[in-house]
């Protein structure tokens, strides 16, 4: 909801450039810093207390938003923000592991990553709207959600005790353990095809309006039907579909494809010559970004019958690594030369579908 209002904040109080990435990249650091923290937390006093804790950070720090113009108190909000990020997500996810069989666990990473895109695609254009009003709307009405989120969740979320979380399937207390369960080399292997592919997914996504303006002459209109087109088809994929590809495919092939189809898709944006052809390129990419992260998380999950907070607390930090400096690389290159960014993006992910061949099951998950 507030992206489409941070050009319009800079301009109406007279913000650099250099001040607003500083608030993208405030939140980023929180987030990157405090997911493994609280994921670790959360194994030991539970899911639902963390998720509560952090939905009310985000109401707090969409408040300040709202009330301030102040730069120093943006960049404290940004940072609450980030916090509330490294609390929710992987959390959600580490509950949903909890409570699911992995027989069911794609179908309901599948749903949840459909509720992270679907969120994705309608807020800007709610936000949009909204600023129509006021560009301090946006801020207000998230503030808002937050609080009713909060409290609906609260009220209706039952707890792991609730949930039956320590008599799931593998008869253990899923909420212990220590780093010697994470010290194996499935895990160890999905964190750097994490690291790796984080930093090649976020050089493609984060210069690709630039680069498609640049050298295609790519128009606002243009830029827009490509980003609603992908977002219909990441909500189809993940919902519908990724469950299925799972169950036919096996995680570990599903992901080493994505990774083939965003390397191909990366060469194809580099040598094609029409708008056409960048159109559907790109949607090769994104397509196989939105099956290939639920995937890895999916397969991550399964790799350890405990400590789900903190393996989700990870592979949100390793994501965030690639999430800060992935642009920032992505962005000097462009700099260079327009084909750089992309010609990197692609070694990431050569590299990236080398290490999936390392992914093979351990006797226990073969088991399982």
């Amino acid at each position: 909801m507030v992206i489409p209002v941070t050009p319009f904040l800079k301009n109406q109080l007279h913000f650099t450039a250099l001040d607003m990435g500083t608030m993208t990249a405030l939140f980023a650091f929180a987030q990157f810093i405090a997911s493994p923290i609280v994921g670790r937390i959360s194994d030991r006093v539970g899911r639902k207390p963390i998720l509560v804790a952090g939905l009310s950070l985000f109401m707090v720090s969409e408040f300040v938003f709202a009330l301030t113009n102040r730069l120093a108190m943006f960049d404290l909000s940004r940072l609450i923000g980030g916090l509330s990020a490294a609390m929710v997500g992987p959390t959600a996810m580490a509950m949903a592991a909890d409570i699911t069989s992995k027989r069911d666990r794609a179908k309901v990473i599948g749903w949840l990553s459909a509720a992270f895109s679907g969120g994705l695609i309608l807020g800007p254009g709610i936000g949009g709207l909204l600023a129509q009003i006021s560009y301090k709307t946006p801020f207000w009405v998230a503030a808002g959600l937050g609080l009713i989120s909060t409290i609906f969740l609260f009220i209706l979320l039952p707890s792991e005790q609730q949930l039956g979380v320590e008599s799931a399937e593998s008869g253990v207390d899923k909420q212990s353990g220590d780093w010697h369960d994470l010290l194996t080399r499935p895990v160890i292997i999905l964190f750097i095809l994490i690291l790796t592919s984080a930093f090649g997914l976020a050089g493609f996504e984060s210069v690709y309006s630039l680069y498609v303006n640049e050298v295609f002459n790519f128009t606002l209109a243009n830029i827009a039907l490509v980003l609603v087109l992908n977002g219909v088809g990441s909500l189809i994929l993940q919902v519908i579909f990724f469950d299925r590809l799972v169950q036919m495919l096996g995680e570990r092939r599903l992901i080493r494809y994505c990774v083939a189809l965003t390397f191909a898709g990366t060469i194809w944006n580099l040598v094609a010559h029409t708008k056409i052809e960048v159109i559907l390129a790109t949607l090769v990419v994104f397509c196989a970004i939105d099956i290939l992260r639920p995937a890895i998380t999916t397969l991550l999950t399964k790799a350890s019958d405990r400590n789900q907070g903190l393996i989700n607390g990870l592979n949100m930090s390793l994501t965030s690594v690639g999430n800060i400096i992935g642009p920032l690389m992505s962005g000097a290159l462009l700099d260079i030369n327009h084909q750089y960014p992309y010609m990197v993006v692609a070694g990431f992910m050569a590299v990236s579908y080398l290490i999936t061949f390392g992914l093979k099951p351990s006797t226990k998950q073969k088991t399982a």
